[in-house]
Parts: structure tokens; sequence; C-alpha cells
């Protein structure tokens, strides 16, 4: 297939997956499903479709017949991939573990922390994921149930998946202004740690390309998916398995070494390669993550109510948040990291050498008035390059007024409410009049309403 075709998110057709991972295919997998791309327009007749399908190239997606020969050929190259010597035959057991330790050679001179390698069974985590879906703790984040098996089962989401390639990219900004800091300020909104540079999505799937493409040059074109949190993959749950770290009491991985904070990234592949010791459980008796949690969202260990948690509510929750999780809240205009916070192993964790992931526009720790302010051109020329931007102008705006509703009162942040009262979001208009009522009563009942 000629590279730079547009690619479309689909479940029900597209090309196979091993042509969807061609070497010369350079688009970023995108959010795209597994195997899926788009061809160029042209519908050949029936005759040529059946020819082509039974050639095991594609599934029930026309295609452009002057792309045929083509993709044949590249079909005939993945059928003789060269092994780790250059030979014709299979790779040995014996070349897959050296491959296998080139590829964490690789990985860490990409700049990836930790990189394992684990099967495809996650039995056991799919029945946990069906559990937190029956309970409904998924709220309305659909996007969880949408692809069905596929986010437990890889060669479902990928066919011909064989292993998963899991990295680990740390992100805990090395000159951010201190996390409680900003929290014990309520004049001050707070920001997750990881939003507050560039976002990490596409650096990740460029490097996890850069990895395919050395493991490439080494033993010819093969089948392969680069991630990072942009398909339906139980992302903790390989990384577990690969030995990236355990999932602790808060549902975050853990790594002994490194703490939490750090990214997830997955590279699926046909490679029969070694697989890691999955990691083992280190949080024992200890329960902070639970104790702290604002909302108390982590309603049992290893058990997280996502309708409770404050990134869902600042984050995924469209429209109104409901009113008795409010004060919770607090200064949070954009996630939580509570339960990292108090976690005792990321007292291993490390600044991140990555500059891409440095503060940007004072977000670690900006004045609530001097966010509420910015215009919608403001908001998105700030946020360019940033996760922030996905959750769009009305909810920034309704995040920070729930936050001015639990800051002291001042004139200062009166002004700032009334300034929106009359916004033309109902949902902004809402939470404005909300904040404006705290105050309020707080004037009328005194300070003790904020305690």
């Amino acid at each position: 297939l000629q590279p730079g075709l547009e690619r479309v998110t689909r479940d029900d057709v597209g090309i196979a997956g091993i042509l969807a991972a061609a070497a010369e295919n350079q688009q970023p997998a995108g959010e795209r499903p597994a195997g899926t791309q788009r061809v160029e327009s042209g519908t050949p007749s029936p005759r040529h479709q059946r020819a082509f399908r039974d050639a095991g190239l594609v599934d029930r997606q026309p295609v452009e017949l002057a792309h045929l020969g083509r993709a044949v050929n590249l079909r005939r190259k993945l059928l003789h991939r060269q092994d780790y010597t250059g030979g014709m035959q299979a790779l040995s057991a014996e070349k897959l573990s050296v491959l296998a330790g080139d590829i964490r050679r690789w990985g860490h001179e990409l700049g990836f922390q930790a990189i394992g390698i684990t099967d495809t069974d996650l039995g056991a985590d799919e029945k946990r994921l069906e559990s937190w879906l029956e309970q409904g703790r998924h709220g309305v984040m659909k996007y969880m149930r949408r692809h069905g098996s596929k986010r437990a089962r890889p060669a479902e989401l990928v066919p011909g998946t064989l292993r998963v390639i899991s990295v680990r990219l740390d992100y805990r900004p090395a000159g951010a202004r201190p996390a409680n800091e900003v929290l014990d300020d309520a004049s001050l909104g707070y920001v997750s740690r990881y939003a507050l540079g560039r976002d990490y999505h596409k650096l990740m799937r460029k490097r996890l390309q850069r990895l395919a493409t050395r493991i490439e040059k080494r033993i010819g074109p093969f089948g392969y998916r680069a991630f990072a949190d942009s398909a339906p993959v139980l992302e903790k749950a390989l990384a577990r398995k690969a030995g990236l770290g355990w999932i602790g009491k808060h549902t975050n991985l853990i790594d002994r070494r490194a703490g939490s904070w750090f990214f997830l990234g997955e590279l699926f592949t046909d490679l029969p390669l070694p697989i890691d010791v999955p990691a083992i459980d280190h949080c024992g008796s200890c329960r902070a993550c639970m104790d702290v949690c604002p909302t108390g969202a982590i309603v049992a260990p290893y058990e997280l109510d996502a309708r409770r948690c404050i990134s869902y509510l600042t984050i995924e929750l469209e429209g109104s948040i409901p009113p008795g999780l409010r004060r919770a809240i607090g200064n949070r205009i954009y996630g939580c990291d509570d339960c990292q916070l108090c976690c005792p192993w990321n007292k291993f964790a490390q600044p991140t050498a990555e500059g891409d992931f440095a503060p940007r526009n004072d977000l670690d720790g900006s004045s609530l008035t001097r966010l509420f302010g910015w215009s919608e051109t403001e908001f998105f020329s700030r946020t360019a390059g940033s996760a922030i931007r996905r959750i769009g102008y009305e909810r920034w705006l309704r995040n920070i007024a729930v936050a001015l509703g639990n800051a002291a009162p001042s004139p200062e942040v009166t002004r700032a409410l009334e300034a929106r009262a009359g916004h033309a979001s109902p949902v902004v208009r809402e939470h404005v009049g909300w904040a404006l009522a705290q105050h309020a009563r707080s004037v009328s009942t005194g300070p003790a309403i904020l305690q």
C-alpha cells in the first residue's frame, strides 16, 4: 500500500493487520482499532475482490487495484522474513533471546526507563474488567465497553499478536512547584503533574515507532502496532505481566525502584520473543492511598469507582459535577495526584530528564483567578500540545469555578466569578452560581463553613 494514505477508526472493515504494519507505512498508529486503514477510492470487480481476499490480504474492504501487486510483493516478503543472521529460516530460541536483549538496550537508548516483554494472556484481568463494568464504575466512559473483548485480548485487537513489548517513560517534572505546596494554597489551581508539559501520546508513539524501526533493520519486516493510551489496551495489566511493576491498591502501576510517576506504552508484535517474569505485589498492609483519597473513590483495595475519582470528574465527565463531590475537589482543576503523593514507594521516584514534560504557562501553580480569566482563544493557544486541551474550554471554566467556590472569600474571587455569571454555557453558569452561593453562605455563617 502506498505511504501517506488516510487511516480511520472502524471496527467492521479493514486491511489485515500485517499490511497495516508494513515497513514503508510511516503513519502513526493514532487511535484507530486493530488492523484498520483506508485505501484510495475505487471499487474493483467482485472477482478481483475475491482474489485479493483469498490471498489473505484484506477483510471486506475495497482495494484500489493499482496497489494489488505491491501488496502481494510485501506479503511474500513477510512470509519469508529473514532471521537474525540474515538467513531465510525462522528465528531460533537463542536468536530470539539475543533480540530481546537488544530490544531492551535499544529501548533504553531511546529514553525509556524500563522495557519488558509479555504474552497476551489476560484472562484474570478480563474478568476483573467485566466485573468493574457490570457495576457501572466506568461512569460515562462508554468507550470502556465499546470494543468488547479486544481490550483484554491483544490478538483480537491486532491479529497475529504473540507478544507485547511494554515500556515505561518517567514524567515527574524536575522544576515544578512542589505539589503539596500548591494543594495547600486554595488560591492556586492544581494540575496533575503528568499534564504540566507536552502531551505524552505522540512522543511515546514516535519513540515506539523508532524502536520498531530498529528491530526491522535487524530482522526485516515484521508485524507490529504501537500504542500509548491510544487504543483499547489493558496497559497496566500488560506492564505488570512484563515485570514493570505491580498494580497498587489505588490501581496505578508501581515500581519498587521508581514509584509510579510514569507513562506506559506498548508495541504489539508477532515475534515469539521470550517473556519476562511478572512483578510481585508489595503494597502489604499499607492503605495510605485509600485513606487520603478526597472523594473516597478507592472503595476497596485494588478497586476504584471512577465516578467518584477527581480525575474522572474534572477530565472525563461532561456536564455538571455532582454537587455532593464539589467541596472535596478543592483546588484541583485538572486531575488529581493525591494517591501517588502519599505512596511510600514514590520516595524512590526520580525527576524526568525529558524537557518536553517541563511545566508550561506556569500551570504548576498559577492563581485560579488568572486561569479563570483566560479567553477561549487564550485557552486553546496556551494548551496547544497539552493533554489539557482535550477537556475543552467549557470544562476548563467549570472546573475552575468549583475551585473558586472552594477558595477563601475575597473581592478578587467574587469579581472573577461574577464576570462569568452570564456565560453562554449553562454548565459554566450553573457552577459559577454554585461557587457564588458558597461565598454568600460563608459571609452569613462565618469562616467555619470553609473548614
